[in-house]
């Protein structure tokens, strides 16, 4: 995390663990702010930015990541950012991210625990290629803001709003990104975004942990892989399909053949769901944990993506599970007698098994 930046979080009451905004003195409330759809003001320093620039930067990208770079390329005076993938020649997904043009190059971005192994790993396919990749993390603030009247707060504080979602707009010192209907993601310059979160707390924004904007992730149905998680799912199982994360018309990346081959030929045998969790006091929900149902018996059947604690208590969660058990049975957790999944409908359609997508 930039270290001024870090001391500002600091002196507006933010509790630093693990390299991330745990809270700012009363979780609950924080949680119970974000769950009422109040506006509520996020640090995202616990994720990561890796830049691309140059001038084979597009071309390098769509060669090596399972969405359409060409369709965040500016044009026109209008950008958008896209949700993608990277994974092994098997298919399996090393990293989620997102991905937008800041007006001078590709930001790609993922949890910071990754930025350091992705960046090794595809400088390794730079070769003859003109493009840069750095780690640039520090080199700009993310504030996530969300609820009813986020849209209002960010168009007084900031000057502008991109008008649907995935849209990207520049501003004077940064870029804002609408994720969603009521959820954005300012991008500002170190310098900038002090005075800018000074503006959004005066005008009502609550500042909240790093959870509860996991928490927002999670019910909007948007997989974050983590070190725990890295080459367990092929793209189609945490419904990249279904956010605009693949393209299936584009040319070869790693593990692309495996993900066509499992949209034209196969059976998406286990879909990424959404679910509460009721756990025992003190028990913790987290990534990589197992899912049982009735029809694996005592044979794990699915994976926790990810979870975050829900304002209502408990954990809301996304999980792996075979389409088989969400269909017939109870998916338990942690064990065959475990506590039950409750299955929450996803915001976003996601294709039946039977189509083959």
């Amino acid at each position: 995390m930039n270290a001024a930046w870090l001391s500002f979080l600091q002196d507006q009451g933010a509790i630093i663990r693990e390299d991330r905004v745990a809270e700012y003195g009363d979780a609950s409330a924080e949680g119970a702010a974000a769950g009422s759809n109040a506006v509520v003001l996020a640090d995202l320093s616990h994720h990561g930015l890796i830049r691309f620039a140059g001038d084979d930067a597009k071309s390098f990208l769509q060669g090596q990541v399972s969405c359409d770079i060409d369709a965040i390329q500016p044009s026109a005076g209008h950008a958008r950012a896209l949700h993608g993938g990277y994974c092994t020649p098997k298919g399996r997904m090393l990293a989620s991210f997102l991905a937008w043009h800041d007006g001078s190059g590709y930001l790609m971005q993922l949890p910071s625990a990754l930025v350091a192994a992705m960046l090794g790993r595809l400088s390794r396919y730079v070769m003859r290629a003109r493009v840069g990749l750095t780690d640039h993390s520090d080199a700009c603030v993310r504030i996530g803001v969300a609820g009813a009247s986020a849209a209002d707060l960010l168009q007084q504080a900031l000057g502008g709003i991109p008008e649907s979602p995935m849209e990207v707009i520049h501003v004077s010192g940064g870029s804002i990104l609408r994720l969603a209907q009521q959820r954005f993601e300012a991008v500002l310059a170190g310098d900038r975004a002090p005075a800018a979160w000074e503006r959004l707390a005066g005008l009502g924004g609550r500042p909240v942990g790093a959870a509860c904007w996991d928490w927002l992730e999670i019910r909007a149905g948007i997989p974050v892989i983590v070190p725990a998680t890295q080459e367990q799912f092929v793209p189609q199982m945490v419904n990249l399909d279904a956010i605009g994360g693949i393209s299936f018309r584009k040319g070869c990346y790693p593990g692309q053949e495996i993900v066509a081959r499992t949209h034209y030929l196969g059976r998406v045998k286990r879909r990424m769901a959404l679910a509460h969790i009721d756990v025992p006091p003190g028990a913790v929900v987290a990534a990589a944990d197992t899912l049982f149902s009735a029809d694996t018996g005592s044979q794990p059947g699915g994976m926790i993506v990810n979870a975050a604690p829900a304002p209502g208590g408990g954990f809301d969660a996304l999980g792996v599970v075979q389409t088989t058990s969400l269909e017939s049975g109870t998916v338990r957790w942690g064990a065959p007698d475990g506590p039950p999944l409750e299955f929450i409908p996803l915001p976003y359609p996601v294709s039946s098994p039977a189509d083959g997508s």
